[in-house]
């Protein structure tokens, strides 16, 4: 018995069709105005037309509109005459019954032709007069539109005529007339077609193209879906969010089309390995069957030439004369499986599937040979390709024609092509090839192809004292290519496959002959494991450096250093990981490495920055940026980039951060460099903070659909996170939040992740009320020492905990450990550098919260932390530091009220312009409770508004709530305001709900925060 999985053909989820159905849905509820509305759905086999036509007709008979479907029928050069019309008539009668009857009295006698079930005799002899043939006709269009105006009189009628491409010519005339005829009648006329199918002589082209002249019809084509949608597709047909890899081989093989997806993914699931089953490969070669024979061997000969094949180079293989090979190119574009391309010049199949179904469907002799003929061809006439194209070309046809002498060195060669141009999945595919052929290939032969091409300081071959090669194994280039298949495999993002070859490669490596190859080694494998989420990477680094120590200097060693102090900058920055670095830099001019220097002292100047010489440190990375893009360098042009976007914004530069970041990934993308997601991120993360939150949102939605790798995936839902956390919107913030927390190994163990999680979900934990929970996220946070350049995240962290106390002040049971958790936060705050302005306005707004938090409010506080931000263009901080000012000048009792308004203003001002709903609501709270005008937020003396109407609580419910901060139980509430103990626990419940906590307490403590049922504010 198979799993539903299995049998599960359809999606049961509707996917990518929204403008589409958007439009036939407008179109429904102008012709229920009175207006009728005729539409043409086009797009080829598989697209999703059908599907599209039922989800519209399931809505309109939701809308009450009768429906009709008529489908024709594929028999011959044309259908059954007005079948589709004859079908849909039926299907009304069967919906109105008497109703279609009335509404045909009178005409039966002429149209029975369309509906026999008008006449008493199911095939009776037509009655009345008899007409010419072009006046019957004309009389049997008029009379079918007048009934469909009778019956849609009333109601909204939809008619449906499905494969408009196997229509009969009366049917198509019919439909014209009625397209034209029709002015006033609740009714839609839908039809559907292939593209697909209508070959340049077919009848339905003249048929379209008149009615493309008439202003009342709108023509829809289907496009194919995109990755996204396919993904979502392909999750309701496995009842499972597939896996990255599923979805890339399956959108890529269907293109994108809905069927192919659908019998794709079912076949693949149930452990067809091509994912082509029998009935989807029959079905795909029916056309090509039907060609001509010598079209058939074009096609076959075109199937092995690629996704596109060039004319000349087709003419070249096929072995055809040139008046035939034209009439077998002209069978098969009439017939639909090949399309003209490249302005004529070329040819490829109209669906990749079908391509494969034929190119499965050959012999192994016979590809053989069409692939030889084809690499034969390329090398005595080179020019009949793009040369760009040529390498990988020339590569795949020697390997599909079986001849590993001739295919190793065309590989290799294209290797190197892919990896110039950064396409390093491509290069890493054309690696394993290499190395499938490798033993193939005689040694002599072997000997002769081209050196190592690996970057990143990889070592050259050296020999022992006899001139053999300096490795445990005799083969050197072996070696080669699995260290460029390793960090191909890196660069692509299959951390997999790329640990593999590693760990291949580490046994066949003799650490005692050859230390230096076996250390690079290791450092791919620190990085990969990284990657992979199972491990630091730092033991990997320990082994490698204990390779190299005593051996003379190299560029290994200079790079294993860098990435030593790479490692201690995220990790433990300090002194020591200066003096690395410096080390690193060092050694690297020494050996004369460039590219391991260069990436050196990105790492140098960003320490520079966190150790309290920014300007020379930042001054240094721009510089190290450019240089980097003169000479190509995409890791240290990528590193530079985004260091300098880090320090920039850490040290309160933001808008520069931001002309950085845009700079680095214009720069990124000129260099092959695209979907820079931790750059993106940076850039986001200083948006949020200059305000331009709409924009950082839009950046990280778009950011984060381009990215496969669940870590990189995570610095960008942590964005998220925290912006949602800033906007008041706490339960995506926590949602976004757990996301992070399933990414938590692949971000690694580091401050700039630790610290930043542990703030999202301590304000996430205070904005609910739910103060417990908030210091024990503070104690696991203190355990992280404080480490040179994560300033700004502690800063961050250590004020929303200091606010979080003082909001929790006076709650039963908070005051307790209220002294020790304050000196906590004092020790950690006193560990802090403040050398850059941002720093220090953060430290002023810390010590303002640690008064408010201890009771000793102090307006003044307030003054010098918003003195310390109003230069720094951060508007929310600043609207935040000026609510807490108008707040403590409000309490004190100060005359200043006019100040207090302002600032309240100001604050309620930016917190409407930024979206951020928590600040908003306290501002208007405030000034009301303290009776002061607020431009925007509702005020009425005798009634003022309170937080309690904002969260939706009745009168009765906000007077249990009150009880309930009080500490009162079911009982006591009843017995005090004269309900029942059971009426009592329903209004709790429904507190609880509205207030989206999960107990009494956490009510108790959201009522507090917001000063529900405090004493009002001085009034003056």
């Amino acid at each position: 018995m198979l799993s539903p999985v299995q049998t599960q053909s359809v999606s049961p989820v509707f996917v990518g069709r929204d403008r589409e159905l958007t439009v036939l849905r407008a179109a429904l509820d102008r012709a229920g105005a009175g207006e009728p509305q005729a539409l043409l759905v086009g797009g080829e086999a598989g697209v999703g037309k059908t599907r599209l036509l039922e989800e519209f007709l399931a809505a309109a008979c939701a809308s009450g509109a009768a429906t009709a479907v008529g489908g024709c029928v594929e028999i011959g050069a044309d259908g059954l005459p007005y079948q589709p019309v004859s079908g849909a008539l039926r299907m009304l009668h069967g919906a109105l019954g008497d109703e279609l009857l009335r509404a045909a009295a009178g005409f039966e006698d002429d149209l029975v032709r369309l509906l026999p079930d008008l006449a008493e005799n199911p095939a009776p002899a037509p009655r009345g007069p008899e007409y010419p043939d072009e006046f019957g006709r004309a009389r049997l269009f008029e009379l079918t539109a007048r009934l469909l105006e009778r019956i849609s009189a009333e109601r909204t009628v939809v008619l449906a005529i499905e494969d408009l491409h196997w229509a009969d010519r009366s049917t198509r005339e019919l439909l014209a007339y009625l397209y034209r005829a029709l002015h006033r009648a609740r009714l839609v006329v839908v039809a559907t077609y292939r593209t697909d199918d209508i070959h340049r002589r077919h009848p339905l082209r003249p048929f379209l193209a008149e009615l493309d002249r008439l202003r009342t019809v709108q023509r829809l084509e289907l496009p194919r879906l995109s990755r996204d949608e396919v993904r979502r597709q392909m999750a309701g047909i496995l009842h499972s969010e597939p896996d990255h890899a599923l979805v890339e081989r399956v959108f890529r093989r269907s293109d994108g089309n809905p069927f192919f997806v659908e019998e794709l993914a079912c076949s693949i699931h149930s452990g067809c390995a091509t994912g082509l089953s029998d009935s989807l490969r029959d079905l795909l070669l029916v056309r090509v069957e039907a060609l001509p024979e010598d079209a058939q061997r074009v096609v076959r000969v075109a199937a092995e030439g690629g996704s596109r094949v060039e004319h000349a180079l087709l003419a070249a293989v096929a072995g055809l004369a040139d008046d035939d090979l034209d009439e077998a190119l002209r069978a098969a574009v009439g017939a639909n499986i090949l399309l003209l391309a490249d302005g004529g010049d070329s040819y490829r199949f109209r669906h990749a599937l079908v391509r494969e179904a034929v190119v499965d469907d050959l012999l192994p002799g016979e590809r053989s040979r069409v692939n030889r003929r084809y690499a034969q061809a390329l090398e005595e006439r080179p020019g009949l390709i793009c040369a760009s194209d040529r390498p990988a070309r020339l590569a795949s046809y020697w390997y599909h024609a079986g001849d590993a002498r001739k295919a190793l060195p065309a590989v290799l060669r294209a290797s190197v092509e892919a990896r110039r141009r950064h396409a390093h999945a491509e290069q890493l595919h054309l690696l394993q090839r290499a190395m499938e052929l490798w033993d193939d290939v005689p040694d002599a032969e072997r000997d002769q192809l081209p050196a190592a091409c690996v970057t990143e300081a990889y070592p050259p071959v050296t020999s022992g004292p006899d001139g053999d090669p300096a490795v445990s194994d005799a083969r050197p280039h072996y070696l080669d290519l699995l260290a460029e298949a390793a960090v191909a495999a890196r660069l692509s993002e299959q951390r997999e496959r790329g640990l593999t070859l590693v760990k291949q490669a580490l046994r066949l490596v003799d650490a005692d002959r050859d230390p230096v190859r076996a250390a690079w080694f290791w450092t791919q494998r620190s990085r990969l494991v990284k990657g992979l989420g199972r491990g630091d990477g730092r033991e990997e680094l320990a082994r490698a450096e204990e390779l190299v120590c005593g051996v003379p200097p190299s560029a290994v060693h200079a790079d294993i250093l860098v990435q030593i102090a790479g490692w201690e900058m995220c990790h433990v920055p300090g002194e020591r990981t200066l003096s690395t670095a410096e080390r690193a830099v060092e050694l690297a001019r020494l050996v004369g490495a460039a590219d391991v220097e260069l990436n050196a002292r990105v790492t140098l100047a960003t320490l520079r920055v966190a150790s309290g010489e920014a300007d020379r440190g930042i001054a240094e990375l721009r510089e190290l940026a450019r240089r980097a893009e003169g000479r190509a360098d995409t890791r240290a042009l990528g590193r530079a980039h985004l260091n300098l976007t880090h320090v920039l914004e850490a040290t309160g530069r933001s808008a520069e951060a931001v002309a950085a970041a845009e700079e680095g990934l214009k720069a990124a993308g000129a260099a092959g460099v695209h979907n820079d997601a931790f750059l993106t991120a940076n850039l986001a993360e200083s948006l949020t903070s200059l305000g331009e939150w709409e924009r950082a949102a839009t950046l990280l939605g778009s950011a984060h659909d381009n990215v496969r790798h669940a870590g990189t995936r995570g610095f960008l839902t942590l964005r998220s996170a925290h912006l949602a956390l800033l906007r008041g919107e706490l339960d995506e913030a926590e949602r976004l939040l757990g996301q992070v927390r399933q990414s938590a190994a692949r971000l690694g163990a580091e401050p700039q992740v630790l610290v930043p999680v542990a703030e999202a979900e301590l304000g996430i934990a205070a904005d609910r009320g739910r103060y417990d929970q908030a210091r024990a996220v503070l104690r696991d946070a203190l355990a992280v020492p404080p480490t040179l350049g994560h300033h700004a995240y502690w800063w961050q962290l250590l004020v929303r905990a200091a606010a979080a106390e003082g909001d929790a002040r006076g709650l039963p049971g908070m005051d307790a450990e209220r002294d020790g958790i304050l000196a906590l936060l004092r020790l950690r705050g006193r560990a802090l550098v403040t050398d850059a302005p941002v720093w220090v306005a953060w430290s002023r707004w810390f010590d303002a919260e640690l008064a408010r938090a201890d009771g000793r409010d102090d307006p003044a506080r307030w003054a010098e932390a918003a003195a310390g931000f109003a230069p720094l263009h951060r508007p929310y901080a600043l609207a935040r530091v000026g609510y807490r000012w108008a707040e403590s000048l409000l309490a004190g009792g100060a005359p200043d009220r006019e100040r207090a308004a302002a600032l309240l203003g100001e604050a309620h001002a930016t917190a409407g312009r930024l979206g951020a709903r928590l600040l908003r609501q306290e501002t208007e709270l405030l000034a009301t409770r303290a009776r002061l005008p607020l431009s925007g937020a509702p005020a009425c003396p005798h009634h003022p508004a309170t937080r309690a109407d904002d969260l939706g609580l009745t009168p009765r419910e906000r007077d249990v709530l009150r009880l309930v901060a009080a500490g009162r139980t079911n009982r006591a509430i009843a017995e005090e305001l004269f309900i029942s103990p059971k009426t009592a626990s329903v209004h709790v419940s429904n507190i609880l709900a509205k207030l989206g906590v999960s107990g009494r307490g956490e009510a108790a403590a959201v009522a507090h925060r917001l000063r529900l049922f405090g004493v009002d504010a001085a009034a003056g």
